[in-house]
């Protein structure tokens, strides 16, 4: 599929989603007030949501913004302003030191990976629309009735267990903000 022509709302469609993600990210990465970063990620989540739409994958394009955009973003800035985004860290005192090197070698190491397998690949990344390649969904059925039936057949553990976790989570934040509650109060007296 070497010779593919692509139509312009096409290409449109992969540059304003291409956009979004980038600026996103480098949004999360550059500013330094973590709510601001979180609605830098926002922007990242809305701009895979706008590629999973040029991809005919309109369900994972609104599960992608109710669940990611919607609900893990607000996870974190609950956890954001449950850690208190007016304390100040020194920035300066590194606790494990050489950390910034190794994370800049494992950055180097990464892109050139992902360089050397678009190289390998001569620079193609996927078909034009990729979900329902290999797998046509049958006549009648819907892929939301494909992916109810996966997740509630051959993923169910996986998916209990997953929820079993979030729930967990969510009891252990608000047991460790009660005890400090309590805590301040008793110091209070």
């Amino acid at each position: 599929m070497i010779g593919a022509a692509y139509a312009i709302p096409d290409i449109l469609a992969f540059v304003v989603a291409a956009l979004m993600i980038v600026a996103g990210a480098i949004g999360v990465l550059a500013v330094r007030n973590p709510v601001h970063a979180a609605l830098s990620l926002i922007l990242t989540l809305f701009g895979v949501a706008v590629a999973f739409v040029a991809q005919s994958a309109d369900f994972l394009a609104v599960v992608q913004i109710i669940v990611y955009a919607g609900a893990i973003v607000v996870l974190f800035l609950f956890v954001i302003m449950f850690l208190g985004v007016d304390r100040t860290d020194p920035v300066r005192v590194e606790p494990l030191v050489g950390q910034r090197a190794l994370a800049a070698v494992g950055v180097v190491v990464t892109i050139g990976g992902l360089v050397a397998l678009l190289a390998s690949s001569h620079w193609v990344t996927g078909a034009i629309a990729v979900s329902s390649a290999g797998h046509p969904t049958p006549v009648g059925a819907s892929n939301v009735r494909a992916i109810g039936t996966a997740v509630f057949t051959t993923y169910l553990f996986a998916f209990e267990a997953t929820a079993a976790l979030l729930i967990i989570a969510v009891v252990g934040a608000v047991l460790l903000a009660r005890r400090e509650r309590h805590m301040d109060r008793e110091g209070e007296a």
